[in-house]
């Protein structure tokens, strides 16, 4: 969209046009496909590129090819068809990485069908809320985790992704099929495909946005395919062949726009751990010549800890670049992993479900230099600094809510018009819910969070779900809980209590937990007070 600024008057070295108080991406514009009809997996596919090996899978060393890859996603989709799964219908995916997830990502896209995912560490009783909500007609999911679904809805028919282990689950579950014998099945030359529109929705995924609650986040295929093109153009992943090693879970944005879909319209090799171990990060990092790395803060900083016995033990030679993404990185950080892993690149990238992944990102050292920042924002993107309670537009250095507005922001919130209206005005701008200002080279700062969420390792924890959990307890009449920060996990959730000693991971105990007239806690108080003893 930063091309719109071609007949405006804008500071080549912020960015920003006074006339309409906008700041314009200093990215080169990215093309996009101009066909009304287009899936994101159609897209993806005829990208050409030099790749052989699409996946890797680090713990059993199985790979699939490209050709692997395309075979089993035509034969799936095809078998979901047959099934009777139409465009617009739900499927549910509960699963760990594997280099199975994909497959099942881009079978449901291709149909035009919808991608929802869900985290395997959700309860059952979570994992029933999201079912509830986005009614799904099918579910994919592994021998492990059946139960957990018959538990959330046992009425729910299910694809077991087995890998041909054959294992027998008896439960009460429906198993419709499993997902080797659809991989088996012979596609057929002609069949009927739904034309899918690339404003069609394409994934499901749950957010709890810039309020406490869950809400499904509607993305189209225009907004992956828009990200699928920023992400191979800013690792410029189209010069040579790469091998990228998953460590970020597939169910998160993060994931999914990167190892489900972006990085495979480039041909590079995804290395995929099923959960992350220091040790086999390493060891795969090593066996398999790995040249990408993406990660959050808690790990990079455990790898400037033992940076020592790590070079002792494994030879990370190949390494290129780290890509951070969860919160901003600190000069010690920085300087810290650059001194300890010399010739490697420190990258960072900030984005939000709600704008399909990366927003802005510093795409060199140099950028990620510009200590604190969250980057530059990324091409055909626009930003605002909105004074909240003014709702004024801000020039250059002042702090206000930063508001997006990208080919990648999503439709909206799933069945929830009033929160779609809240987050997204009339004009496509997404509000972000972080406060934030842009420099006199363009470079975003996140100075704090409207948004009442809390960020543990990067994942949202919203402070009103732990809250009414203490509630519950009889013996506690009050309760609010806050970020409190942490330098390995970058937050994690403090409560305050008004009851006898009850303790989750730091408690400090108050006559009173101060509210505004309406009732609304102060947490921005009880921050001030938790972290004035710092």
């Amino acid at each position: 969209m930063a091309d719109n600024s071609s007949n405006l008057t804008v500071n080549p070295r912020s960015g920003f046009c006074k006339s309409n108080s906008v700041f314009y991406s200093k990215r080169k514009p990215i093309p996009l496909p101009q066909t009304d009809f287009l899936d994101v997996t159609t897209f993806i596919l005829s990208r050409p590129h030099h790749g052989k090996t699409a996946f890797i899978d680090a713990a059993t060393g199985r790979q699939l090819s490209f050709k692997d890859l395309w075979r089993a996603v035509d034969s799936v989709s095809m078998c979901l068809h047959d099934m009777g799964i139409r465009k617009g219908q739900v499927i549910l995916l509960l699963s760990p990485n594997s280099i199975f997830f994909p497959i099942v990502c881009l079978s449901v896209m291709w149909l035009g069908a919808i991608i929802t995912t869900t985290n395997p560490l959700n309860t059952p009783r979570e994992i029933a809320k999201q079912i509830a909500d986005s009614k799904p007609s099918l579910a994919f999911t592994t021998p492990e985790l059946v139960s957990k679904l018959t538990e959330s809805s046992s009425s729910l028919p299910i694809v077991l992704i087995d890998d041909e282990i054959g294992t027998s689950i008896k439960t009460k579950a429906k198993i419709v099929s499993t997902l080797s014998e659809m991989v088996k099945r012979e596609p057929r030359e002609s069949r009927v495909r739904e034309r899918v529109n690339q404003n069609d929705t394409a994934t499901l995924l749950y957010s709890s946005g810039t309020t406490g609650e869950s809400k499904g986040v509607v993305s189209s295929h225009k907004n992956l395919i828009a990200m699928v093109q920023t992400i191979v153009e800013r690792f410029r992943l189209n010069e040579g062949s790469h091998k990228f090693v998953c460590t970020v879970p597939m169910f998160h944005i993060y994931g999914l726009a990167a190892f489900a879909t972006g990085i495979l319209a480039s041909g590079s090799t995804i290395i995929v751990l099923s959960k992350f171990e220091m040790g086999e990060m390493l060891s795969t990092i090593e066996k398999y010549q790995a040249t990408y790395l993406p990660l959050v803060p808690p790990i990079l900083v455990a790898m400037i800890n033992g940076a020592d016995q790590i070079w002792a033990k494994y030879d990370l030679s190949s390494l290129q670049s780290v890509l951070s993404g969860g919160a901003p990185l600190s000069k010690e950080v920085i300087e810290g992993f650059s001194n300890k892993y010399p010739g490697v690149t420190i990258l960072q990238g900030y984005g939000l479900t709600e704008s399909t992944g990366i927003g802005a990102s510093t795409d060199t050292l140099e950028e990620s230099r510009r200590y604190g920042t969250a980057g530059l924002l990324s091409p055909n993107t626009e930003a605002k600094i909105v004074d909240p309670e003014s709702g004024k537009a801000l020039p250059v250095n002042q702090t206000g809510e930063l508001w997006l507005r990208a080919p990648s922001v999503m439709k909206g919130y799933f069945s929830n018009a009033e929160a779609t209206s809240s987050a997204i005005d009339s004009e496509g701008w997404l509000r972000t819910g972080d406060l934030c200002y842009i420099d006199d080279d363009g470079f975003i700062f996140v100075v704090d969070r409207l948004k009442e969420l809390i960020k543990y390792k990067g994942y949202q924890v919203p402070p009103a779900e732990l809250e009414a959990l203490l509630l519950a307890h009889p013996e506690i009449s009050d309760a609010a809980v806050i970020p409190f920060p942490d330098k390995n996990v970058g937050q994690f959730p403090m409560a305050y209590v008004v009851a006898p000693y009850k303790r989750i991971r730091r408690v400090a105990f108050i006559a009173a937990i101060p509210k505004n007239p309406s009732g609304k806690i102060l947490r921005k108080d009880l921050i001030k007070l938790a972290t004035s003893k710092l």
